[in-house]
Parts: C-alpha cells; sequence; structure tokens
C-alpha cells in the first residue's frame, strides 16, 4: 500500500526515508526499499515509523490513500510473491526479462486479446481521430510477438509483428512517443510501415497501463503527412488514454 501510495503521489521511497529518518528511524535507506519490496521484516515501531513517515508526506498531496498503522506485514510471501503484488512500482525489483513476463501476464489477465470490438473503446479512437483530423487511430494490445488492435479506425493491419510496430517503443516509453515526420526520424526512417503501407509519417501514442500498472498496450494516432504535436495536443491524448485505462482495467 506504501508503495502503491508513493506512486500515485509522484513521490519517492527516498522521500520517505528522509521523513522516516527525520522522526527518528533506524534503518537505512538500502533496508527501506527492501522493506517496502516485501524483502524484510521491520518490528512493529518501525513499520508504524514509516507509515507515519508516509502518511506526513501524503498529507501535502491531493492523493487519499493513508498507510495504516500497528499492522503485522512481515514477509510471509516469497520474495518472488512479493514482487508481484507490488505490480509495476516494483518493476526496479525485476530484470527485464521478469519485467517482460509480469507485462505479458497482465496482458493476458486483461481478457481482450482476440476480442471482438466494442463500442466502449471505439468512441474513443473515433475521438482521437476526429480531434487530431488523421488517417487512423488505435487501441493496440502487445503480447509476445504481435500487436492485436482492440479498436482501429483507418487502414491499419491487425496482428502486425510486434517487432516493426511504433507500439513497441510506445510502451517502453514512460510518457507519449511522438515522432512528427518518421521519414526525419532515425528510428523509424527505414521502418516497413514507413516506407510501405500505410505510409507512416507522423505518430503519437501513448502507453496504456493494465493489472498492477504493467503498460499493456498504447492509444494511437498515426498520418500519411507531418504534422506538430503542441502541449494542447499532449493533454487532450492523455487524458483519452486514461479514459482508455478505465475500461481496460472496469
Amino acid at each position: 500500500m506504501t508503495t502503491l501510495a508513493l506512486a500515485e503521489a509522484n513521490l519517492s521511497i527516498d522521500d520517505v526515508w528522509v521523513r522516516y529518518y527525520g522522526l527518528g528511524g533506524a534503518i537505512s535507506a538500502f533496508e527501506l526499499h527492501a522493506y517496502l519490496a516485501g524483502l524484510l521484516p521491520l518490528p512493529s515501531s518501525e513499520r508504524n515509523l514509516v507509515a507515519e513517515a508516509t502518511n506526513e508526506l501524503l498529507e501535502l498531496t491531493p492523493v487519499q490513500i493513508r498507510v495504516p498503522v500497528d499492522v503485522d506485514d512481515s514477509a510471509a510471501q516469497s520474495g518472488g510473491g512479493s514482487r508481484r503484488e507490488l505490480g509495476a512500482a516494483g518493476s526496479f525489483l525485476f530484470n527485464a526479462e521478469e519485467q517482460e513476463g509480469e507485462r505479458l501476464a497482465a496482458v493476458e489477465r486483461t481478457q481482450l486479446l482476440d476480442s471482438v470490438p466494442e463500442d466502449r473503446f471505439d468512441r474513443y479512437t473515433q475521438q482521437a481521430r476526429d480531434y487530431f483530423q488523421v488517417s487512423s487511430s488505435t487501441i493496440a494490445l502487445l503480447d509476445d510477438r504481435r500487436m492485436f488492435l482492440k479498436s482501429v479506425l483507418g487502414p491499419v493491419a491487425q496482428d502486425l509483428s510486434r517487432d516493426i510496430t511504433f507500439c513497441q517503443s510506445t510502451i517502453r516509453s514512460a510518457g507519449p512517443l511522438i515522432v512528427k515526420d518518421a521519414l526525419e526520424d532515425d528510428r523509424f526512417s527505414t521502418n516497413p510501415l514507413v516506407t510501405g503501407d500505410p505510409f507512416i509519417r507522423f505518430y503519437a501514442g501513448y502507453p496504456l497501463r493494465g493489472p498492477r500498472g504493467w503498460t499493456v498496450g498504447a492509444l494511437c494516432v498515426i498520418d500519411q503527412k507531418p504534422r506538430d504535436f503542441s502541449a494542447k495536443d499532449g493533454r487532450f491524448l492523455r487524458t483519452l488514454a486514461g479514459l482508455v485505462e478505465d475500461e481496460i482495467n472496469d
């Protein structure tokens, strides 16, 4: 709960440790990281001090979560089980291969792969295409080998190989991936989706978080001519992505 609350409030574990130490805490910052990862048990007095420090920081944010005190949260699970309970907030505890395994498990948990089109998703691709005035918009999920389009408007093929998709890069981003002109971008200028159908020149994609906060796909808009992307555009895409995430996690 502490880790999730910190993620919601955009606070770090080190922020908690500084406050915790100021309250008289005895453990190191490294030990606090291990405790919050479920890898190190602490006596009740230290756990409650961590909770107190966290709650004091949360009071300064809009986040309503508060960490309870006097609970026995010593490591009853295996280290792997504890890490998984943290979800994406504990991704730093996984190597790259393990992170991808957790991400793929989250994709499966959505139960959306190979599902039929649904109005609740199509309304957002329609809003995206209308706002940006582009040829295509998609809601894409990426498994280990392909891109499945849960919703698509425009000339984008279903089940493209994941390796060539722009969304492959989007799901690795903490924020949006914006490509104003793919022919001028060294990352994509030779991509077969740029040099051939659908001849992508402009792309904007926002990562979509699924179960336990893992990125499962992306909301994307695509066009065959380059264009600019404003701060207002970014806010609109982020807001729309948040609404899509609500549907994914419903």
